[in-house]
C-alpha cells in the first residue's frame, strides 16, 4: 500500500515534528517507509527521517506494507497534510521560525569588538551579565578499541543494550520529574528518542557484530551518523549534530561504568564555560543560577540556545576554539544580544555590561511584581488574566506567572499524545486535576477540536479538500457521539470541583449547540443511573467563524459565555490561511473588519448579560487590551509569558482601571 502527497507540515520534518511522526508510525504494526526523490528511509527511524530532509511543499510517498498497512497510510498522509503536525498551537520552542534570534543592527561601538579583547560569536540568547567564570571540560571519553570473541559478540550486544536501556532510564526520570519546563521536556523527548533510533543503535550493533568492542562501535556509529548530520545544507538539521554525539556519550559512559560530571554545583550567577554542552545536561542544571553560556560550539538552533532562550539565561556560542582563552579567566562579561564575551573585562566594560543586566532585571522584577495582581475596570468588574494551556504540564509556569484560572484548556493535545482514544477515567482524572490547579479560578475547557489536519489514532477523517473549512470540531464531535459522549461525561465528573466550564469550537449554527445540549442531557442521565458524582458546568462557545459573529445576539440566548478566538477568526474573515506566509499581511487582528467582528460579538454578549472573553493571540497584546475592554471584554487568555505584562497593561491605566493585589 502507498500513497503521495504534498508536504503541509509546517517548516517540514525537522525535530519535533519528525519525533511525532515516528510515533505515529511505531503505533502500527506494518513496515512503513517515506520516500523523496527516490530514497527511502524508515518511517520508524526519528534519525533516519531527519536526514531525508523532507520540507515543507515536497512531494513523498508513503509505504506500508502488513496488516494494518492501509490504515498506517492513511494516518501519516494525514499527519503530513497537517500544517501544524507535532507543534503546539501556540509556536513551540522548537519550530525553526522561533529559534531564530531577531537581527538586530550591532551598535557602532561594537563593531570592532575584536580589538578591544571582546571575542565574539553567536547570539544565541539575549541578555547581559557578569560573572565568576566557571569551566566545565569533562574529558573525552577513551577509545581504545579491541576485537570482541566471536563467543563473547552476544553478550557484548547485551551489554550495549542494557546502558542504552539506562540512558533511556534516566531521561524516563528526568521527564517524570515535574520541575522540568515543557520546552526542555520536548527536547529530553526527543533525545530519548534518538537513544533508541535503530540509525544510531542499530549501527552500533552492526559494528559489534563485525567484532568491534561496545564503547568503540557507539563511538564508531555516533561518529558516523553525526558526520551525515553534519553534511546537510540545512542549518537546523546540522545543530542536530551536538544531540547525537551528547546521546552518544551518554551510552559510551554507562558501558564504562562512569557518571557524567553535572552543573550542580556551579555558582549562583556564574558563566558557564564549555567547549560543548549536551542538551541532556543543560535540561537537568540548574538553570536559574547560571548568569551565561558561552561555548565554543553550537549555533543559533542548538539546543543549548533553545534552552538558554526559554530560561532567559544570555548565550554566546560558536566560538571554537577561542573558547579555551576563556577557560582560565576568573571573571567573563556576557552580552548575548551582541554575541560578544570578555574574559576579565575592564572597568568600562564591567560598567557597560553591568547596566545593561540590570536594566533587564528590572523588567522581570517590575513585572513580576504584577504576578498577584487582580486587575479592574474602573467600576470594579475584575479582569480575569488567564492562560491558554494544552498539557496538565504547563500549570506550573501559568502558576509561576500569575495566571487567573485557564481561559483556554485545547483537549485535542491529550488525544493526540495516545495511541488510542483516551478513556473516560483517563479524561475526567485530567480534568480534575486542571481544576484543582487553579481552583477557585474558572478553567474553560474545549471540547474536542480536531479535523482531518490533526490525526488522532481511533478516529478516521475523510480526505478533504481544505480540512479547515471541512469536518472538524463541533461538526465531527456531532456526527461522532460514541467520542463525544464520553469527553462530556469526563467534563460533568470533574465539574465536581465546582470551577469548569466547557466551550464548544467552531460553532456556525445554533443548532450545533442545542444537539450539543440534548448530548449532555443524555450524559447526565446515565451518569445518574451508575449513581457516578457529576455535576453541571457553565456551557458557552468559541466565536471563530464569521457565521458565529453574525448570529452572535441569537447564540447569546442559549449559553453561558463567548469566549473569541482571533487566531482563526482572523483568517476565516479574511479568507487568509495564517500558515501561509504570501497572505501574512491579511492575517492582521487590527484590520476593521476583524476588529468590528470582535465588537459585534462583544456587543450582543454585553447585551445578553453573558461573560464575553478572547483566548486568541491578540489577547496579549497591550497596544489592544484597552480597546478589547472597552468593547465589555472581562477576561482575557494567552501564553503564559504574556499575562504580566498584560496585568500591568490593565493594572496602570487602561480606561482607569485599577488593580488589587
Amino acid at each position: 500500500m502507498e500513497r503521495s502527497t504534498i508536504v503541509r507540515v509546517h517548516e517540514g520534518l525537522h525535530a519535533r515534528p519528525a519525533t511525532r511522526f515516528v510515533r505515529l508510525a511505531k503505533s502500527f504494526e506494518a513496515d512503513v517507509e517515506i520516500v523523496k526523490e527516490g530514497k527511502a528511509v524508515s518511517a520508524k527511524s526519528s534519525v533516519k527521517l531527519m536526514l531525508l530532509s523532507v520540507k515543507e511543499n515536497q512531494e513523498v510517498t508513503v509505504r506500508a506494507n502488513g496488516a494494518d498497512a492501509a490504515e498506517a497510510v492513511e494516518a501519516l498522509i494525514g499527519y503530513l497534510e497537517n500544517p501544524r503536525a507535532g507543534l503546539d498551537e501556540e509556536q513551540g520552542t522548537e519550530t525553526k521560525t522561533a529559534v531564530e534570534p531577531t537581527t538586530k543592527a550591532v551598535a557602532p561601538e561594537a563593531a570592532n569588538d575584536e580589538s578591544k579583547d571582546r571575542l565574539r560569536g553567536v547570539a544565541a540568547s539575549e541578555g547581559a551579565a557578569v560573572g565568576r567564570a566557571f569551566a566545565f571540560f569533562p574529558r573525552q571519553v577513551d577509545r581504545q578499541p579491541h576485537l570482541v570473541a566471536a563467543h563473547e559478540i552476544d553478550a557484548e550486544i547485551a551489554r550495549l543494550r542494557t546502558a542504552v536501556g539506562q540512558v533511556r532510564a534516566r531521561m524516563t526520570k528526568a521527564l517524570a520529574d515535574a520541575s522540568l519546563a515543557e520546552s526542555d521536556r520536548a527536547i529530553v523527548a526527543a533525545l530519548m528518542d534518538i537513544a533508541a533510533d535503530e540509525a544510531l543503535i542499530g549501527g552500533a550493533e552492526a559494528l559489534v557484530r563485525k567484532g568491534l568492542d561496545a564503547v568503540s562501535a557507539v563511538i564508531g556509529a555516533t561518529e558516523a551518523t553525526a558526520a551525515e548530520f553534519a553534511a546537510v545544507e540545512d542549518s537546523y538539521l546540522r545543530a542536530r549534530t551536538d544531540d547525537i554525539n551528547a546521546v552518544g556519550r551518554q551510552i559510551s559512559l554507562a558501558l564504562l561504568g562512569e557518571e557524567e560530571p553535572d552543573l550542580s554545583g556551579i555558582p549562583d550567577g556564574a558563566i558557564l564555560i564549555a567547549d560543548d554542552i549536551g542538551a541532556w545536561d543543560l535540561a537537568r542544571a540548574p538553570l536559574n543560577r547560571i548568569g551565561g553560556i558561552v561555548c565554543g560550539k553550537g549555533g543559533a538552533t542548538s539546543h543549548i540556545a533553545i534552552i538558554a532562550r526559554s530560561h532567559s539565561v544570555p548565550a554566546v556560542l560558536g566560538l571554537g576554539d577561542r573558547i579555551r582563552d576563556l577557560a582560565m579567566a576568573k571573571e567573563i562579561a556576557i552580552d548575548g544580544g551582541r554575541g560578544w564575551v570578555a574574559a576579565d573585562p575592564d572597568e568600562p566594560t564591567r560598567s557597560e555590561i553591568l547596566k545593561l543586566g540590570e536594566a533587564a532585571v528590572k523588567e522581570r522584577a517590575m513585572l513580576a511584581a504584577f504576578k498577584d495582581t487582580v486587575p479592574r475596570r474602573a467600576d470594579g468588574t475584575v479582569i480575569e488574566v488567564a492562560a491558554n494551556l494544552g498539557s496538565l504540564e504547563e500549570i506550573e509556569a501559568a502558576k509561576e506567572a500569575g495566571a487567573m484560572g485557564v481561559g483556554l484548556f485545547r483537549t485535542e493535545l491529550l488525544f493526540m499524545r495516545h495511541t488510542h482514544l483516551p478513556s473516560e477515567d483517563l479524561q475526567a482524572e485530567t480534568y480534575a486535576t486542571l481544576a484543582k490547579a487553579f481552583a477557585p479560578w474558572p478553567v474553560i475547557i474545549r471540547t474536542l477540536d480536531i479535523g482531518g489536519d490533526k490525526p488522532v489514532a481511533g478516529i478516521e477523517f475523510p480526505q478533504e479538500e481544505n480540512p479547515f473549512l471541512g469536518w472538524r470540531g463541533i461538526r465531527m464531535c456531532l456526527d461522532r457521539p460514541d467520542i463525544f459522549k464520553v469527553q462530556l461525561r469526563a467534563l460533568l465528573r470533574a465539574a465536581v470541583n465546582g470551577n469548569v466550564k466547557v466551550m464548544l469550537p467552531m460553532v456556525s449554527d445554533l443548532a450545533e449547540v442545542e444537539q450539543s445540549k440534548v448530548l449532555i442531557e443524555e450524559c447526565i442521565a446515565e451518569l445518574t443511573a451508575s449513581s457516578t458524582p457529576f455535576a453541571r458546568f457553565e456551557l458557552g462557545v468559541m466565536i471563530e467563524t464569521p457565521a458565529a459573529v453574525l448570529i452572535a445576539p441569537q447564540l447569546a440566548k442559549h449559553v453561558a459565555f463567548f469566549s473569541i478566538g482571533t487566531n482563526d477568526l482572523t483568517q476565516y474573515i479574511m479568507a487568509a490561511d495564517r500558515l501561509n506566509s504570501a497572505v501574512a499581511r491579511l492575517n492582521d487582528v487590527t484590520n476593521p473588519a476583524v476588529m468590528a467582528a470582535i465588537e459585534i460579538t462583544a456587543k450582543a454578549a454585553v447585551e445578553a448579560g453573558i461573560m464575553v472573553g478572547m483566548c486568541g493571540e491578540a489577547a496579549g497584546r497591550p497596544d489592544l487590551i484597552a480597546r478589547f475592554i472597552r468593547s465589555g471584554l472581562t477576561e482575557l487568555s494567552m501564553s503564559p509569558s504574556s499575562i504580566q505584562r498584560a496585568k500591568k497593561a490593565i493594572a496602570e491605566g487602561v480606561l482607569g482601571a485599577g488593580a488589587t493585589g
